[in-house]
């Protein structure tokens, strides 16, 4: 282990001489505590101490990191199995941003067949509960589950709805008649049947269609030998649908072998895995699949971090992978999978033949995901930079409007007053940015909630550039400039007279705590161009959060909107940020000190940039509404029944979180929420 470059013992040299050489799991820590890195290791002392020597011929990426530790810890673990698994926790939880992430892991969509049911239904879902049903995905997107529902529908006659099944309905439903449902709630259905019908649908999930078929065959054979010709029928046509679907599914290989094929292509730090799912030798599907943060990363490390990742919550583990690139640690891996399929599980790199053309297909199918998404980005910055050039020049600004914020204000009659902030950067949506606010004061007056948005956004933004220059080194410390120092001198005076409020001082407390964000995830690093730093003149390097100031700032509103926020831009120490205010009727935009709004080209991209934004942050402000309107809502539906106390009513909201996906979940479903039982989920579901 070297020194610094003074010369002087290394900081960590005494803690890593003590390091165990057991296995388990190192955990790096940046100056402001943040998780940046989570890896796993044979030998703790070994691995760690490895960073902390020389780096000559280290990737670009292991040197940045090491320049950002400032801290470590670890975790023992019995095997190095454990610190697989614990590591794969560890990156889906923290997201660090030197591991390689499956990105929006938590969000892909399964099919669910609630199996456990009377009377099964199949259903989409992107939640897995161990609830008794069966899980097959995960698919890549929404749009391949529907896709394959609406298959399974066409081809097996199961319930769609989510009726409380007792056989009493008068009559059946339009499915009935379209032979897509036995129609059990008006008591047509058998119960062999309906269950012979679920079963078939699994077993296609399964890629088992010569099974469904030879059942079919039988039963359409006995059928017309008893002379129902009909039934016959039905199930003669039942038999074609499936056999042209298995038509259309190309035979990949000579053998009847069930496995997975996964390559992958990168470009930019992104990577686009392909997975063809093959059962009995035919292509039953394939997705896409993205990682971020694949760097300088090698290819085995990739793809062992893509299997950890995506096998972690997958449904269905064939018996073998059939993999791009070697993996270091094929063999924990490959007990990690027996572990989670309950059998064995073999990780092949073909060299030649058969199974290495069938991976260069996926490869090149995964080269050609990343060229589109290449393409994609080009088109979009194009488009972006184009827009920015053109809004500089009609608002007459003095810089390139980098990072914009817009802010809208949402509440129906003075009720549930929420307010967004969305940004976009360099033209673009930068999601992970995007705060929401709840509105604490002055909730019937707009021009009074926009206020107090702006207030919290910018005194938060000067306790955050105060804290993050505290712990800059000296030269950089020092250079406060007189704008923010008014402003992390307001954040901590007291406010004008509504502050004496009680409502006022929850809202002093919650400019202390984090605002929710929509996605998960670190903050994205300062301002690129240095404009948000030039407008203050203090110059911090890589602002993070919520000290990254915007270059424009964009009210949704007219002229006495805009008023009331240029006074608190003023009030803040920061009104030399350009604002405007953009009035939806004419589409006008409004500037400080202009009498009159102005209207831009229509057929501009600067128009059209600003109204993307203006109408995201109002599509953003109107989802929080609804979402809080809807659980106050359900709060106080819930309060009218009998038997529902304060428990169960948390337990309720935590689990379906609206009183929509409560009417459509069944008795069962009800009550299997904690501290629910059976009657209680009867008399709520009979009175919702």
């Amino acid at each position: 282990m070297t020194d610094d470059a003074q010369g002087r013992p290394h900081p960590f040299k005494a803690r890593l001489e003590t390091l165990p050489t057991s296995p388990g799991v190192y955990i790096m820590r940046d100056a402001h505590q943040t998780i940046i890195y989570v890896g796993k290791a044979v030998n703790l002392r070994n691995r760690v101490r490895s960073y902390f020597g020389s780096l000559s011929g280290a990737a670009p990426k292991v040197a940045r990191m090491v320049g950002h530790i400032a801290d470590f810890e670890y975790i023992l673990t019995d095997t190095e199995l454990e610190a697989l698994i614990l590591e794969n926790q560890l990156i889906k939880k923290h997201k660090p941003h030197y591991n390689v992430r499956l990105k929006d892991d938590k969000t892909y969509p399964y099919i669910r067949v609630t199996v456990h049911e009377e009377w099964p239904r199949v259903m989409y879902t992107r939640k897995l509960v161990e609830d008794g049903s069966r899980y097959f995905g995960p698919f890549a997107n929404a749009g391949a589950v529907q896709t394959t529902l609406d298959l399974l529908n066409r081809l097996f006659p199961y319930r769609t709805c989510d009726l409380m099944i007792d056989g009493k309905m008068p009559r059946p439903c339009l499915q009935y008649y379209m032979h897509r449902c036995l129609a059990p709630c008006a008591g047509l259905a058998d119960k062999a049947d309906y269950g012979r019908a679920i079963d078939q649908v699994v077993l296609f999930l399964e890629g088992k269609q010569e099974t469904i078929v030879t059942d079919l065959q039988q039963r359409m054979d006995a059928a017309a030998e008893n002379l129902e010709f009909e039934r016959a029928a039905y199930l003669r046509d039942q038999i074609r649908a499936i056999e042209k679907t298995r038509e259309q599914q190309k035979v990949f290989t000579t053998a009847a072998t069930d496995e997975d094929v996964i390559a992958f292509a990168r470009n930019n730090g992104e990577a686009c895995v392909q997975v063809f799912f093959i059962r009995n030798g035919k292509l039953l599907g394939s997705e896409r699949y993205i990682l971020e943060g694949t760097g300088d990363h090698e290819p085995g490390e990739i793809m062992e971090s893509f299997l950890t990742q995506f096998y972690e919550d997958a449904t269905d583990i064939p018996p073998n992978l059939v993999l791009q690139h070697d993996l270091d640690e094929a063999a924990i891996l490959e007990a990690w999978l027996r572990q989670k399929r309950g059998d064995t599980v073999q990780l092949t790199v073909p060299r030649s033949g058969e199974k290495r053309d069938l991976v260069d297909l996926v490869a090149r199918n995964a080269t050609e995901c990343v060229e589109q998404m290449r393409q994609r980005w080009l088109s979009d910055e194009q488009k972006g930079v184009a827009a920015l050039g053109d809004l500089q020049a009609a608002l007459h600004l003095r810089a390139w409007p980098e990072r914009i914020e817009c802010y809208d204000i949402s509440h129906v009659q003075g009720t549930n007053t929420v307010a967004s902030m969305v940004v976009f950067e360099r033209g673009l949506a930068a999601k992970k940015e995007y705060r929401r606010f709840e509105i604490k004061t002055a909730a019937n007056n707009d021009f009074l909630s926009m206020q107090e948005v702006l207030r919290r956004r910018f005194r938060r933004a000067g306790q955050e550039r105060a804290a993050q220059a505290a712990r800059q080194p000296a030269p950089s410390a020092v250079t406060l400039a007189p704008s923010l120092a008014a402003l992390e001198e307001e954040a901590h005076r007291q406010a004008p007279a509504v502050a004496a409020t009680a409502a006022q001082t929850q809202l002093a407390a919650d400019a202390e705590a984090p605002v929710e964000q929509i996605t998960a995830g670190a903050p994205a690093a300062g301002d690129p161009a240095g404009t948000a730093n030039a407008i203050t003149g203090h110059q911090v390097a890589n602002w993070t959060g919520w000290a990254v100031l915007p270059d424009l700032v964009i009210i949704d509103g007219g002229k006495g909107q805009l008023s009331a926020a240029v006074e608190v831009m003023a009030e803040v120490g920061l009104a030399d940020i350009p604002i405007i205010g953009l009035a939806k009727q004419q589409e006008e935009v409004f500037q400080p000190g202009q009498a009159l709004g102005r209207m831009l080209p229509r057929d501009g991209e600067a128009l059209h940039l600003l109204q993307r934004v203006r109408d995201e942050a109002h599509r953003f402000a109107i989802g929080y509404h609804r979402k809080l309107r809807s659980k106050r809502a359900f709060k106080g539906q819930l309060d009218e029944i009998p038997g529902i106390g304060p428990k169960r009513k948390a337990a309720l909201l935590k689990q379906f979180g609206s009183l929509a996906k409560m009417r459509a979940a069944s008795i069962d479903d009800l009550a299997a929420v904690p501290g629910m039982d059976r009657r209680a989920a009867q008399k709520l579901k009979e009175l919702l």
